[in-house]
């Protein structure tokens, strides 16, 4: 049996050439912090032999778990070098220094959760439409190579200055079609997720659960049951009838849309290539809709307090007198940007919950027995306290995967929130 060789190493010839042998601080340029969540953080900079704006996700590979890092960091790049699309974000390569990753990749604006932000408004049906088609082109393409990406949502759909929508964050994502892990985002999980470690396996049609619900999070503002704490609404979404548009002002193609990705039963769901097809995603709209949507944004960042603008500031990076005038003058260490974020390849969203994962093939009965545990919730023997759930604690810790168990019976014993956040 082969040696495990230490996180970093680069002995294995396969995992060298997954990684450029240049110092990335000789490299890159004008690093500033634009976003972070529990993978580390990410940077706004420019690359100096080409002046080239990247986004750069910083990983480290130290501390606890180094090893499970260590993978998880090979497995986004391998996943991120596969793809060639349009609609997903642009992989750059990977440098190391001081036991982390550089996962350098292309430069995007903002995210949709950004901008829904910034106008403290729900988005208009002609820019939901024109978002919807480029997130099916990239998910399409996606289920084609039988890859799901399990974690849709507003905070993890970009936007470049062209108006291009990109699919980010492919940390998530699986390598394989089914599936059967417990992963994602909760208020944005399919219903088969949550009950796969209880009931089989899952597809690609979990990502169109997910874009149904960030069709309603673009037009409300928040995704259903978010004024739940996490375990109570995947029990709701687990147990309840679909979640639908509130609003009666939104057009029936729109509604059916949202009721065609929102069928609970997974065979009657359309597939993303299917979705291509409907009428919502091929109105006729202005080809302009959504770069006339990233100036009204910048417009309405411009004016924001200061708090705000600083929290807002990355979507006018690449506006050249904004860069080298209000921006760069700003040194003090933006505390309150993506307190919240998911972890992101890009920009994340300001107000994004963390993704959780929980394999369900895993080796460890500590992860298979978190999930009985929930599963006795949703089938129905205790959801009183499930109801009963604390918001406090909701996604503010990074548990520990080796003390799942032990960390889910005590938070659970004391009616509080009982995710693994990864």
């Amino acid at each position: 049996m082969a040696p495990v060789l230490r996180p970093g190493s680069l002995k294995d010839p396969e995992i060298a050439e997954l990684f450029f042998k240049q110092d990335p601080e000789k490299i890159f340029e004008d690093l500033r912090e634009i976003g972070h969540g529990s993978f580390g953080a990410v940077y706004y900079a420019r690359y100096t032999h080409s002046n080239e704006i990247v986004a750069i996700k910083k990983m480290s590979y130290m501390g606890k778990q180094s090893q499970e890092k260590w993978q998880d960091i090979l497995k986004e790049i391998r996943f991120l070098r596969q793809l060639k699309h349009p609609n997903t974000i642009e992989y750059k390569g990977c440098y190391l220094r001081d036991n982390t990753a550089w996962l350098v990749m292309e430069y995007c604006l903002g995210s949709a959760s950004d901008i829904i932000e910034v106008h403290k408004k729900p988005l208009r049906e002609e820019e939901i439409s024109a978002i919807c088609e480029g997130v099916l082109q990239g998910l399409s393409y996606l289920h084609s190579l039988h890859r799901i990406h399990r974690d849709v949502k507003a905070g993890n759909i970009l936007l470049t200055e062209n108006g291009t929508v990109k699919l980010a964050d492919f940390g998530s994502a699986s390598i394989k079609c089914p599936a059967n892990s417990f992963v994602g985002t909760p208020y944005w999980m399919a219903p088969e997720v949550i009950l796969a470690m209880d009931e089989g396996q899952y597809d690609g049609k979990v990502d169109v659960w997910s874009l149904g619900i960030t069709c309603i999070e673009l037009a409300e503002r928040k995704p259903p049951y978010f004024n739940m704490n996490a375990m109570s609404a995947l029990y709701h979404i687990a147990q309840n009838d679909t979640p639908t548009l509130q609003s009666s002002e939104w057009s029936e193609v729109f509604k059916h849309f949202v009721e065609a990705c929102l069928e609970k039963s997974a065979p009657g769901r359309p597939s993303s290539a299917t979705l291509l097809t409907h009428k919502f995603v091929t109105r006729h709209r202005s080809p302009n809709v959504l770069i006339d949507l990233i100036q009204r944004t910048k417009a309405a960042v411009r004016e924001l307090d200061n708090l705000n603008y600083r929290k807002m500031k990355k979507i006018l990076m690449n506006d050249s007198g904004e860069t080298e005038s209000t921006i760069d003058n700003d040194d003090t260490p933006d505390e309150h940007a993506c307190g919240d974020s998911s972890k992101s390849n890009s920009v994340t969203s300001e107000h994004s919950v963390h993704s959780v994962g929980v394999s369900a093939s895993s080796q460890s009965s500590n992860h298979a027995t978190v999930m009985e545990d929930f599963m006795n919730l949703v089938d129905g023997e205790t959801p009183e306290i499930v109801a009963s759930v604390s918001k406090q604690d909701e996604f503010n810790e990074n548990w520990d995967v080796s003390d799942t168990e032990d960390i889910f019976r005590e938070k659970l014993s004391h009616h509080e929130m009982a995710i693994v956040v990864f």
